[in-house]
């Protein structure tokens, strides 16, 4: 093989091939480093590339969520259900976003479906401990909005 192409990775004639970005890597790297507005773009790209995927979805609602766009969150946590009614972090999300909203009785039916499919691990065990605790509340007749997220 010349040493063109080699270099080129290929014939010295052709287009070269545009490499696809991973889009949904790069917006939860953005993410860890907190710069939520590029991690948006980013998931729109992704989104754009996979329309379907209720998971980059989710992680759009955590991403409008953070940066106080919450009627964005919602949407986003909706559609991600409409995709994957089964999706036990988008039920939580959107539960705790509902109590924001003063919606008690969505906020319950989202708890409650959270529950019913709650992750299993030392990791998530705090956040099922939240939600039991909130829908506790809820329940009682106690206002749960004064619960956020746990440390």
């Amino acid at each position: 093989m010349s040493w063109w192409r080699r270099l080129t990775g290929g014939n010295a004639h052709a287009a070269p091939k545009p490499q696809r970005l991973d889009y949904l890597s790069e917006a939860l790297a953005l993410e860890r480093q907190g710069d939520y507005d590029a991690a948006l773009t980013s998931y729109r790209l992704a989104l754009r590339d996979r329309p379907s995927d209720p998971r980059i979805l989710q992680n759009m609602a955590i991403a409008f969520s953070k940066t106080g766009r919450l009627e964005d969150a919602v949407r986003c946590y909706r559609r991600a259900l409409d995709l994957d009614p089964e999706l036990s972090g988008a039920h939580y999300g959107l539960a705790f976003l509902l109590l924001k909203r003063g919606d008690a009785t969505g906020a319950e039916e989202h708890l409650s479906a959270f529950l019913a499919r709650a992750p299993r691990s030392s990791e998530a065990e705090r956040w099922v401990t939240h939600a039991r605790a909130a829908l506790e509340q809820l329940r009682s007749g106690t206002s749960a909005s004064s619960l956020g997220e746990p440390d």
